[in-house]
């Protein structure tokens, strides 16, 4: 099963002008060990995100959840 927040990620991490490694380096700041192969993976869809870490990739993105799940605000 797909997610559904992958494209909605990279929208966002693209319109902020933020590379995958820098999303990976600012999650691992954050507390969450990963790398850019795995915000890849995310991105598209290949990976399951557990709600803890839309939470918590939201908090490094600045936007809200519900805009992670392409809901606008």
């Amino acid at each position: 099963m797909k997610n559904i927040v992958g494209k909605h990620i990279k929208e966002v991490r693209e319109k902020a002008g933020i590379t995958q490694e820098q999303l990976a380096i600012r999650l691992e700041m954050a507390g969450w060990h990963v790398d850019r192969f795995l915000v890849s993976k995310i991105e598209r869809g290949e990976r399951q995100v557990l709600d803890t870490e839309v939470k918590l990739i939201a908090k490094v993105l600045k936007v809200s959840v519900a805009n992670l799940f392409g809901q606008d605000e």
